[in-house]
């Protein structure tokens, strides 16, 4: 089962939504925010969408911004920096998308169509 976490009010997660549709796939929706994944599913999603683990920042966010991330994550390891992002929803890159065996995370369409079609 496909498993997407996004935020309701966020328009890239909208249009994930609104492609896995058209693709006709079934998910479940977490949202984010409210039950962000654990450290060892996020180390599980940089694996599967081969990107590494600064890129599941939400760099763009307030969160980031006003906790001066930027600064810190020269400074942490990847155990640290999945841990602070499973700490808090707001700091994720999202969507998140994962089946348990592929994962993308944001939304690049012809990324996203080739891995989920």
């Amino acid at each position: 089962m496909i498993t997407l976490y996004g935020y309701k009010k966020c328009g890239t997660c909208r249009k994930a939504e609104q492609k896995l549709k058209e693709l006709g796939k079934d998910y479940d929706y977490v949202d984010i925010t409210e039950a962000p994944p654990k450290a060892e599913m996020l180390q599980q999603v940089a694996e599967q969408a081969g990107v590494a683990p600064e890129k599941l920042f939400n760099t763009s966010g307030i969160q980031y911004r006003e906790l001066n991330i930027k600064t810190k994550l020269p400074k942490l390891n990847h155990e640290q920096m999945f841990e602070l992002l499973a700490g808090s929803g707001r700091l994720i890159k999202r969507p998140i998308v994962s089946d348990g065996k592929r994962a993308t995370v944001g939304y690049l369409e012809q990324v996203f169509v080739k891995t989920w079609n």
